[in-house]
């Protein structure tokens, strides 16, 4: 798909990391009614593992030099699917999110045949306003395969945290001892092994990973039930521009699960982030994970916000 008179698409760099942002933005607002990047997740985007922003990334300019699109591929264990993310300033590109689209599918097919696979799965996620991207995905092949919740909890008048069940306790993690840090990455991951599309990432990568947003590291906690390791619970400052204290993660063990350890961690996090004033709490939610932790969310008090929909498609390898 070839781009009309006077746009052009070119490779971005870090010099690009305000425009990118401003891109992202732009598209941020129009799906979800507010900025949800800052400019360190550009700069992590463009410098992430098993990513080549001379390969794997398109920036997009209109006649005016003005960038207002953004497109790339993300893969950060480098095995697995591929996610992909095409921005575009919805006022002044969005016709051109098909083209982007379609370039970077010939990316992934290119991927497929570096890492000498068959296919790649990849996906792309679409919020309620985003109609046209629908379209535009399910016309290049994909297919809606499952829904995330975004769901908060004013935190206004909350209520005095509640003691524990008998056994649990919940203590911050001491961030400085390396040991504590393997201990929380063997909790989540372990949790996470029972759910369909979870791929597993060593603790060396899974620490390099962490953002500057990601290391907020008083919000950080671990759970145990009579002095064993139970539960764990990481928040980001990614809602911080919202007031909004956010749970990343939170992992329970499987022998641990329904004895009110997720519920104990997400209460101290709330009463954390009310703390700090922050005025809500937030975090989201795979509606297809089998543990069924919306159930859990609701009964401390969590609701339903807003809806993210995940589209699939696998991509053969370009030929030779």
């Amino acid at each position: 798909m070839t781009l009309p008179a006077g746009w052009t698409a070119r490779r971005p760099t870090l010099d690009d990391v305000p425009a990118l942002l401003a891109v992202v933005h732009a598209a941020d607002t129009f799906a979800i009614g507010h900025p949800d990047f800052d400019a360190d997740d550009v700069r992590a985007a463009l410098t992430a593992p098993f990513f080549d922003p001379r390969r794997d990334s398109w920036l997009l300019t209109d006649p005016g030099q003005r960038v207002v699109g953004w497109a790339l591929v993300d893969n950060p264990t480098g095995v697995g699917r591929e996610a992909l993310d095409v921005f575009v300033d919805p006022h002044r590109a969005a016709a051109l999110r098909a083209t982007l689209l379609d370039r970077m599918l010939h990316r992934i097919a290119a991927r497929a045949a570096e890492r000498g696979l068959p296919a790649l799965t990849v996906r792309a996620t679409v919020c309620a306003p985003e109609t046209r991207w629908a379209d535009e995905l399910t016309a290049a092949g994909f297919t809606r395969v499952k829904r995330y919740l975004r769901m908060s909890l004013p935190l206004a008048d909350l209520p005095a945290e509640p003691p524990p069940p008998p056994g649990v306790t919940v203590r911050p993690l001491r961030a400085g001892d390396e040991a504590d840090l393997r201990l929380f990455h063997r909790i989540h991951d372990t949790a996470f092994r029972d759910t369909p599309d979870y791929e597993p990432v060593g603790f060396a990568g899974w620490r390099d990973r962490l953002t500057d947003a990601g290391r907020v590291w008083d919000e950080w906690f671990v759970a145990e039930v009579d002095g064993e390791p139970a539960g764990a619970l990481n928040s980001s400052d990614q809602a911080v521009e919202q007031d909004m204290g956010w749970v990343r993660t939170l992992s329970v063990l499987p022998a641990h699960r329904r004895r009110g350890v997720g519920a104990a961690l997400l209460r101290r996090a709330f009463a954390v982030y009310a703390g700090k004033g922050r005025a809500h709490a937030g975090l989201g939610v795979d509606l297809a994970n089998p543990t069924a932790p919306v159930t859990l969310y609701r009964s401390v008090g969590l609701r339903d916000t807003r809806w993210t929909d995940v589209y699939e498609r696998s991509v053969p390898a370009a030929p030779a």
